[in-house]
């Protein structure tokens, strides 16, 4: 071994646990607990960091990769029956995998797998490896393995014998220039229900000799920290945290604008300003607090009493979003006049009586009864914001939006109770609100077909796919731009007998949202996809889920001499193995483009369908690079075992060989990441991309990496 792998080897160590960037959410312990002479129970029990999950054993192998364990040397044993499972388990769609039915376990107990064993031959042991894979709501790591090995000593019934995870050390071998990977499985992913299965031979150039594999490619280890192109640094975007807050804010100033909450702006602030200014203004900012305070607390309720994932549950449960869209579509008819919800008229009663108590109590329960009262304008629109706010899990989601959707109903009492004057300046209570209130209905009908939507993708009924949804979409937004221009009304309308420029406007706006939303009915004759449109990103099913329209053919010749070589998500073409992707690289001189990503990886999904979609992303991705996709947890085998020269792990499957890669070259095991590399040279070009929102920041780093890389070729 030559003193530059030494070094190059020696720092890669390092710098893997100096920078703190290799993410190890569980831990497990292994151990065995004797029974009786003859008989041993095996413990396998996981400790989950908070957020985390571990999937049952048990769970379904379209989504997630199950929990796994591999005897490799069990002559000497017997199994008694299947491994038994304990902790907090957790059953239902997961969004993380296209709301496939899993089983996880949650991070609040451990996750525990024991077997019963029979003893045959206590002279020989018991080896193997747990295979594993983790997520939280963000995003999911590659499956790892973890070995050990049992012996089978005398103890006394009932004691334990624990035993660290067994780590034997690699054995250096010479390095190998190249070598061939043998015939393996690999898959061709697409989007919804159009997974393959493909055979593939991969004639890769990876280091092996005796089944020790070295992915170490010095530069890129060497060039990653300091790319190449002198582009912008990237950083992780934040969890969304603010965008969740902004959804609730503008949820709190539509409640704003409806019948139930705007007349009682001036009632409330008129009985505030009765006393002096400073009184009035403290008066105002309790009420202001209180407001806040309730809506939280009904938020952080809901979710305490359900649990905290009751919401992402429900957000992607079919039988829930069957129901939910039920449920929208009575909350629509109900703002369109033709029946009104309200909670219990004794509620409130009793919340007015308790107001007129009058001091800090008095001022909350005012602060209640207006909550109570204002239901049937605010319901729905809590409603919707809370689902939304599942995907951030746990309490701090509905803690965000109902801060967000508080705060911006809290304010206006707030303020003008500060500033009585500035009531003079608030437009006049009348028809206008009702109209606000219609508007909210057509919105109801919209958001509840996206719960249909769901509940078809999760249940696989096919039959609301792209085309239906957004035609229905374009249909409701029509009818509300009838209804503005006074072609439709409903039972609470006021004689309409002339249009307010304000309802020509909307009405105007409207039209151009439904021509908007009919261009992405356009087909882009290259790719022979729908134009998925930006606005729709999370709202309609994915542009691939349709009826019409089928995947593209790819080049016949390339495929044949890089197997690797098909289709990827947008039907972009992409190379499944580096070193395929490298070689044609080379070959046509363009630079490489290395996604790691996941089967599993919801930031990968959410990259290809709102940025990939981009006509100028998806050109880049097809005409100026190559691009290479490597699945970090693709569980296919290899045809032997190989062992990773630098961290000692065994390399069974593809995904073990591509998240080997990322770690070693990248220091990174989270997806996705983009880079952007010389093929000539194997130099970084651009610093490594984590997931970040945003079509024109995705185009600024590909441009900044082409045109470097097209001024030095």
């Amino acid at each position: 071994m030559s003193l530059k792998s030494s070094l190059l080897s020696l720092l890669l160590l390092t710098s893997i646990f100096s920078f703190g960037q290799i993410l190890k959410p569980v831990k497990w312990d292994i151990s065995k607990e004797k029974k009786s002479e003859t008989e041993y129970v095996l413990i396998f029990k996981a400790n989950i960091n908070k957020d985390w999950t571990v999937y049952s054993q048990y769970t379904s192998d379209e989504g997630p990769v199950p929990t796994s364990i591999t005897y490799e040397k069990m002559d000497g044993v017997e199994f008694k029956g299947k491994a038994d499972e304990s902790g907090h388990k957790k059953e239902g769609p997961d969004p993380l995998f296209d709301n496939v039915k899993v089983i996880k376990y949650l991070a609040d107990k451990s996750f525990i797998i024991k077997q019963k064993i029979k003893i045959k031959d206590a002279s020989k042991p018991l080896s193997g490896y747990l295979t594993y894979m983790t997520c939280n709501n963000e995003r999911c790591l590659p499956p790892e393995d973890v070995e050990f090995e049992f012996t089978f000593s005398d103890l006394k019934t009932g004691s334990k014998d624990v035993k660290a995870v067994v780590e034997k050390p690699v054995e250096e071998k010479p390095v190998v220039v190249s070598t061939d990977i043998p015939t393996v499985v690999s898959v061709d992913t697409n989007i919804a229900d159009t997974t393959k299965a493909v055979v593939n031979t991969l004639p890769t150039k990876a280091k092996i000799e005796n089944g020790v594999i070295d992915n170490l490619i010095p530069n890129l280890l060497s060039t990653y920290k300091k790319p190449l192109a002198k582009c912008a640094e990237q950083t992780v975007e934040s969890s969304g945290y603010f965008t969740t807050f902004i959804f609730g804010f503008l949820g709190g100033l539509f409640a704003l604008l409806t019948p139930c909450v705007f007349p009682m702006i001036p009632i409330t602030v008129s009985f505030f300003t009765k006393d002096t200014k400073r009184k009035g203004w403290v008066n105002g900012l309790i009420y202001g607090l209180s407001i806040i305070g309730i809506y939280i607390a009904l938020g952080l309720l809901i979710t305490a009493i359900f649990g905290p994932e009751a919401l992402n549950r429900l957000s992607t449960n079919w039988i829930a979003n069957t129901l939910f869209f039920i449920i929208f579509i009575v909350f629509a008819f109900s703002f369109f006049g033709f029946y009104e919800i309200t909670l219990p008229s004794s509620w409130s009663t009793k919340s007015d009586r308790m107001a007129d108590k009058g001091g800090l109590i008095g001022i909350f329960f005012m602060a209640f009864t207006l909550a109570l009262v204002s239901f049937s304008c605010t319901g729905p629109i809590i409603g919707t914001a809370l689902v939304q706010a599942a995907s951030k899990g746990e309490y701090l989601g509905p803690f965000l939006v109902m801060f967000g959707f508080s705060l911006a109903l809290a304010l206006p009492f707030g303020l003008f109770a500060a500033f009585p004057a500035w009531l003079n300046s608030l437009p006049k209570s009348g028809s206008w609100m009702n109209s606000v209130k219609v508007v909210l209905g057509f919105l109801e009908l919209a958001l509840a077909l996206k719960f249909l939507s769901v509940a078809d993708l999760t249940n696989h009924w096919g039959f609301l796919k792209y085309e239906l949804f957004m035609g229905l979409w374009i249909i409701v937004f029509l009818a509300m731009a009838l209804y503005l221009f006074g072609f439709i009304k409903f039972p609470h309308d006021s004689p309409l007998k002339k249009l307010s420029m304000t309802r020509k406007a909307f009405g105007t706006l409207v039209v151009f949202l439904c021509v908007y939303l009919a261009y992405g009915f356009k087909v882009n004759k290259e790719t022979n996809t729908y134009n998925a449109l930006t606005l729709m990103s999370g709202l309609a099913p994915s542009a691939n889920y349709n009826f019409f329209l089928k995947e593209q053919d790819v080049d016949a010749t390339i495929k044949a001499k890089y197997p690797s070589y098909g289709k990827g998500p947008q039907n972009i073409n992409a190379f499944k193995d580096y070193y395929e992707a490298l070689s044609y690289a080379k070959e046509i001189g363009k630079p490489l483009f290395i996604d790691f990503t996941g089967h599993g990886c919801v930031n990968c999904r959410k990259t290809e369908e709102h940025i990939w979609v981009d006509d100028k992303i998806r050109n880049r991705l097809n005409n100026d690079v190559v691009l290479v996709s490597l699945y970090v947890d693709d569980d296919k085998k290899l045809t032997e075992v190989l062992k990773s020269k630098s961290r000692g792990n065994k390399i069974r499957n593809i995904g073990n060989l591509w998240a080997d890669f990322q770690i070693i070259n990248f220091e990174q095991n989270s997806q996705p990441l983009y880079i952007m590399v010389d093929p000539n040279t194997e130099n970084v070009i651009t610093s490594p991309r984590p997931f970040k929102e945003g079509v024109e920041d995705y185009d600024q780093y590909m441009t900044c990496g082409l045109t470097y890389y097209n001024s030095n070729k």
